[in-house]
């Protein structure tokens, strides 16, 4: 359907960034309610559902839709409510 390539491409950069989220909550560089955290997660979560659907593995389409489904209702509730959960570390 489309290249491998490209595919290749978009989930590398979709799971880096959500490694990145990842080891910057772990080492405390990001908290997991604010801004930096969520948005890493929601684009990453869409990329890697995307390079998923791109080579029709459904069973990751699934689980990076709701990864970057969950993030974007983080979202839209900080938006909302000025809050999105208990996280540690610093604000980003």
């Amino acid at each position: 359907m489309f290249p491998a390539a490209n595919a290749t491409l978009i989930g590398s950069i979709g799971v880096g960034l959500l490694l990145l989220a990842f080891f910057l909550n772990l080492f405390g560089l990001l908290r997991a309610n604010g801004y930096p955290y969520i948005a890493l997660n929601l684009a990453g979560g869409a990329l890697a559902c995307l390079s998923s659907w791109m080579i029709d593995f459904m069973p990751f389409v699934v689980l990076e839709g709701t990864w970057a489904l969950v993030a974007t209702i983080a979202l839209a509730r900080k938006l909302v409510t000025g809050s999105a959960g208990s996280g540690a570390g610093v604000e980003g």
